[in-house]
């Protein structure tokens, strides 16, 4: 078997489909003493006998498991590495239930196949949704034990005994009696020829080794010695670099252009309109960039939308007086307003956000006799073959994707059309095919291209008892639909509701009799999608920002207001205590400081968070120190969970405090990280604290949830220093 190839059908026994599991994996088995609790067994569908084998390859042992006679481990990670550690957490789930020793553990990237290789919880293959970890948690911990089970059959009838007496530890088969022991690079041949069983049992939790410790990431030394391969490392023999003037409003298309001055500048050799824009391709990207600028394009722009942020807001509240499609409805929270006793209303404004990885889009296509070959931090391997295949008139198995490291995406390589990737593989067909084309976007093109986190607009009522208990909410969003129009709508817009937009806000925990949710979703060309936390991404901000201020309203501390309001949700309740215990709440800051809390679940984990902040004398503010309790269930690997609450933590700050898209007349005024500021290292808080609920729970996505929270805790903080409240983001503080 090549070494590039996965699987490879005339030369090892594998099984397709497996109904239990999810497809992917390829075997199952029942291997006593590896775990009390059966699972169920993994349908054998089809089974290919192993012709004999090349010892200096590696065998298959399933689609997720390879062993080298050399004693290498393979894991094959079917989601993409971008920066959150799915190659260490999902090697070492596989690792943990093969005894393996991670010294002897390697990793590579799955090929797109959504038949072996799919998300289980979409049926598609991909990554996103923080549910990497969680939908492959019980799929990899088969395909280790399965591994396991060959080479412990395959040792005990090498050495003529009972499978029970044998033991595994640190990728070494042992059995005590005869002394016999091998490494599983010794047994691998034999073990490959095994009969694939029909269960598989798996550990029991207290049996884990390498599950639930801190091990070395499998991506560190790639990055660090700058190995790992990125979409700009690839170069291919005769390659072109294209870049591409896109309209500067959305919805303008190109009426006419010149390309004179552009051919004229070396290195250019071809310019070509495609649908979005025209292509600019050179022998390198400074070539290509010249030649862009120099290009002279007149833009149709009749049909462009060229309203302001401004005008937007101003349409969103004037939608906003009239009811929205209807998300929770308990008891009769209109109703009950009229009797409160103190009413308490707020209006919140969020901007569009632009995703701002650290590596702009980029797509390497080549096309072929065969059909088509892609090179990319591919987050929608299932996607983007159907898209790209639309787009040459070929079969979707035609195109070949080769999913490389990915330098961030925070959603947007996941974009529900496709559009980078289609853009790449137009280009490459408008030049017939006769040069392989790296598509490379600049920081300015990522910036202004659009597909941003919508812009929102919420309204909030709410009323208090005489005694200060919440009994009504009322809170109205409006904002763009994300899944309208995409593959996604029939399972995520139900009766007009865009269940994106109002996670977080439909789904509220706290226990307020009367509740309801409701939802405008206005139509606008702005190309808008998910983005880091999604719905979350607001509805946190409005939700705890309101709690904190209802409780000030009743005079009660914003910890125990939620306490109360929390007594049946004891996850919520966990992280929140934890956090208010280890951040040391209610002990006395000083002047002009202020710590403030939120808590806020989003893809099944619990965060919650305190931050504290001091305000100086010129009003600006700094977060001086953050508290994080996690329950995100089992943690697979401790510090990929707290890197990802730090980091999570620190891309909520920035939309906090200074990231926002604005439209003037159409035209997006943000272009670099000059003006669209992520988070700079001064406004890092200098104390971070990460604290993990220990769980037995199955594990949870922890690439999200820890953005959403940090925002109203800051605001709540700067409450608690200065008196005000805010109710737009990013937070300034008032002259």
């Amino acid at each position: 078997m090549q070494k590039d190839q996965v699987i490879n059908i005339s030369r090892r026994r594998f099984l397709v489909g497996t109904a239990s599991v999810g497809a992917g994996l390829t075997l199952g088995v029942y291997l006593p003493g590896c775990g009390r609790k059966p699972e169920t067994p993994i349908e054998q569908t089809t089974t290919m006998e192993p012709e004999s084998t090349d010892p200096s390859v590696d065998l298959q042992f399933n689609a997720f498991v390879r062993v080298s006679p050399n004693n290498e481990v393979t894991i094959v990670i079917k989601h993409l590495e971008m920066g959150q550690g799915t190659y260490t957490g999902l090697a070492t789930i596989v690792a943990d239930e093969m005894d393996a020793s991670w010294d002897q553990v390697e990793v590579e990237s799955a090929p797109a196949n959504a038949q072996l290789y799919k998300n289980l919880f979409w049926g598609a293959q991909g990554t996103g949704g923080s549910t990497a970890i969680a939908n492959s948690f019980t799929q990899m911990r088969k395909a280790g034990a399965s591994a396991k089970y060959m080479l412990v059959s395959a040792a005990a009838k090498k050495w003529n005994v009972a499978m029970e007496e044998i033991t595994v530890d640190s990728g070494v088969v042992q059995h005590a009696a005869s002394n016999n022991q091998a490494t599983f690079g010794e047994l691998a041949e034999l073990a490959a020829q095994e009969t694939v069983p029909e269960e598989v049992f798996l550990k029991d939790p207290e049996d884990f080794r390498l599950i639930g410790t801190v091990l070395p990431r499998k991506d560190s030394m790639d990055k660090v010695y700058a190995t790992g391969v990125f979409t700009q490392d690839i170069q291919l023999p005769d390659m072109l670099t294209a870049v591409v003037a896109h309209p500067p409003l959305f919805g303008a298309t190109v009426k006419s252009f010149d390309a004179t001055k552009t051919k004229a500048v070396k290195g250019v050799t071809d310019v070509v309109q495609i649908p979005n824009g025209i292509a600019v391709l050179a022998k390198d990207f400074w070539s290509a960039k010249k030649g862009r600028d120099a290009l002279q394009v007149e833009w149709e722009e009749s049909n462009a939308f060229k309203l302001s942020s401004a005008e937007i807001l101003a349409q969103y509240k004037e939608t906003a007086k009239q009811a929205g499609a209807v998300a929770r409805a308990d008891g009769d929270a209109v109703g009950t307003l009229k009797t409160a006793a103190k009413t308490l209303t707020a209006s919140y404004e969020f901007p569009y956000l632009a995703h701002a990885s650290m590596e702009p889009l980029n797509c390497v296509v080549q096309i072929t006799q065969q059909g088509c070959e892609i090179w990319n931090g591919c987050q929608s391997q299932t996607a983007d073959q159907f898209a790209v295949a639309n787009t040459l008139g070929i079969k979707p198995e035609q195109v070949k994707i080769n999913t490389l490291y990915a330098g961030g995406s925070f959603g947007r390589r996941a974009n529900p059309h496709q559009d980078y990737v289609v853009e790449a593989a137009t280009i490459a067909k408008a030049i017939n095919g006769k040069a392989p084309v790296k598509m490379v976007w600049t920081r300015e093109d990522d910036t202004r291209a659009g597909y941003y986190r919508p812009f929102y607009y919420h309204e909030i009522k709410a009323g208090l008892d005489k005694d200060g208990n919440p009994i009504a909410w009322h809170h109205r969003i409006v904002g763009q639909s994300i899944m309208t129009g995409t593959a996604n709508e029939p399972g995520m817009v139900k009766n007009g509701v865009d269940v994106s937009s109002v996670e977080g806000a439909e789904n509220l925990p706290y226990a307020i009799p009367n509740m309801y949710v409701d939802l405008h979703s206005p139509k606008l060309p702005v190309p808008v999608q998910w983005w880091r936390s999604v719905g979350s991404t607001h509805t946190a901000f409005s939700t705890e920002t309101f709690i904190d201020e209802l409780a000030v309203a009743a005079g009660k501390d914003p910890m125990g207001f939620r306490r109360v309001l929390l007594k049946d949700q004891p996850r919520h309740l966990e992280v929140l205590n934890l956090a208010a215990e280890k951040a040391g709440w209610g002990s006395p800051l000083g002047d002009k400081r202020g710590r403030g809390i939120a808590v806020h679940k989003s893809f099944n984990t619990y965060v919650a968070q305190v931050a504290e902040v001091t305000v100086h004398d010129d009003k600006s503010f700094t977060v001086d120190r953050v508290v994080i309790a996690v329950d995100s269930g089992i943690s697979i690997n401790p510090d990929i969970v707290r890197a990802q609450m730090e980091g999570g933590m620190g891309y909520g700050l920035a939309a906090a405090i200074s990231s926002e898209i604005t439209l003037e007349q159409g035209v997006v005024q943000q272009s670099n990280f000059h003006d669209y500021t992520v988070l700079r290292i001064n406004h890092m808080p200098l104390q971070v604290e990460v604290h993990i609920v220990k769980s037995d729970q199955p594990p949870t996505g922890v690439g999200e949830p820890g953005t959403p929270v940090i925002a109203p805790a800051v605001a709540n903080a700067l409450f608690q220093a200065t008196g005000q409240r805010f109710y737009k983001l990013p937070m300034k503080l008032a002259v």
